[in-house]
């Protein structure tokens, strides 16, 4: 989710008190692929970049286009055991905790199905995109020149509300040192509140996790249900996505994965954080979910099978971002240039122990891309994962 910027360094080492818990980095595992390889020895390239000179002990793409549907991995999904990651819940495959999908937390890829179930609810018409927010959440966004009134949500989906980001104020050591606790959505809430908004709502664009928690807070709001059941009952169940879920306060990732990792610098021995509480990413990057679900929604939302096409036109009308790569936004919803011509829309996410990029076509390719470090991958983690998707979704 864009959580944490890499930016931990010899402080979380002394906030963990984990030294005794590193895991040792033990040899690299072989890279595995299954069905048609032809065209991806580019993509396997990356993902050997990924886990040598990135440092990720592991990564995994999931390929699927003309050629059918292919699995590359480099590296290894746990490094006590040095057990290879692996290509899903194939008969013989060994290494991950249980048979089955691989699961692993998805970061800010929980937005596009946020904004999937708001934009649902615009065209049931019981949420209007530029009505302001004061009207589902009435007094809930005021203090410090931040006003609901002011913001509607549509500038909540596309991140030009203006607010702050709680977590550009949450300190990850702080996090880790209590891994397990529960983080209330009102303490989020009042934490970016704290702070003044960074510019008039509409003028700029500007990522911010707050956006999407109050999105998650207006659903529920709006429903009279939780944002999970909303989510499970709207797009889960639809799509047959067994291994997609919203954890909650769950600390544990159900079903096959691999561990998840942090490096607190750039000598240190990798941390495993696997389990935590994902509260503290509520509506914003809280997601599990694996390769397979996480192409198979996008290849569904991009198809139309979750919006209408008015909403759909909503979601992939983009703003413009100022990074790098010709980066533009929707409403939760990422567009990317390709190399061989054309876009892919998509999301990235990173949270505590992985990175995840997925992009899509509207000729039906996609790709997903996992890595089991997150922070402290080298300075080209992120430049590589998009470069696996692009080289994927161009082969």
């Amino acid at each position: 989710m864009n959580m944490y910027a890499r930016a931990l360094g010899a402080a979380l080492t002394l906030a963990m008190g984990l030294a005794s818990s590193a895991a040792l980095a033990g040899p690299r595992a072989a890279a595995q692929s299954t069905g048609p390889t032809a065209g991806h020895t580019a993509v396997q390239q990356v993902l050997n970049r990924l886990t040598t000179d990135d440092g990720a002990p592991g990564a995994l793409a999931e390929i699927r286009n003309r050629h059918g549907e292919t699995v590359l991995t480099s590296g290894v999904a746990d490094l006590r055991t040095n057990a290879p990651m692996r290509t899903g819940g194939r008969s013989g495959s060994v290494g991950w905790e249980k048979q089955g999908d691989g699961n692993f937390r998805i970061g800010s890829m929980t937005k596009p199905y946020i904004a999937t179930v708001v934009l649902q609810l615009v065209g049931e018409h019981r949420v209007a995109l530029d009505a302001p927010v004061e009207r589902y959440l009435p007094g809930v966004v005021r203090g410090n020149g931040n006003d609901g009134r002011r913001i509607t949500v549509r500038q909540l989906l596309q991140h030009t509300s203006g607010l702050p980001d709680y977590l550009t104020y949450l300190k990850p050591q702080d996090i880790l040192t209590d891994r397990y606790a529960h983080h209330d959505p009102a303490e989020l809430l009042g934490i970016a509140l704290a702070h003044p908004p960074l510019f008039k709502p509409g003028r700029k664009w500007s990522y911010s996790n707050t956006n999407y928690l109050l999105a998650a807070m207006l659903i529920e709001k709006v429903t009279g249900q939780p944002y999970a059941t909303e989510i499970e009952r709207r797009i889960l169940k639809p799509l047959e996505l067994r291994s997609t879920s919203v954890p909650g306060d769950e600390t544990t990732i159900p079903g096959a994965h691999p561990r998840g990792y942090v490096r607190p610098g750039a000598d240190a021995e990798p941390i495993d954080v696997t389990e935590f509480n994902p509260s503290v990413a509520a509506g914003s990057g809280n997601m599990i979910s694996s390769a397979s679900d996480t192409s198979r929604f996008f290849d569904a939302l991009l198809h139309g099978r979750l919006l209408r096409p008015a909403e759909l036109a909503e979601m992939t009308r983009t703003r413009a971002t100022g990074s790098s790569g010709g980066r533009a936004y929707g409403l939760g919803l990422e567009r990317y240039p390709l190399p061989c011509g054309g876009v892919y829309w998509g999301h990235g996410g990173d949270i505590f122990g992985f990175e995840t990029v997925s992009g899509a076509t509207t000729d039906g390719r996609q790709a997903t891309v996992m890595v089991n470090l997150d922070p402290g991958g080298s300075d080209a983690q992120d430049t590589d994962m998009r470069a696996a998707v692009t080289t994927a979704l161009c082969s």
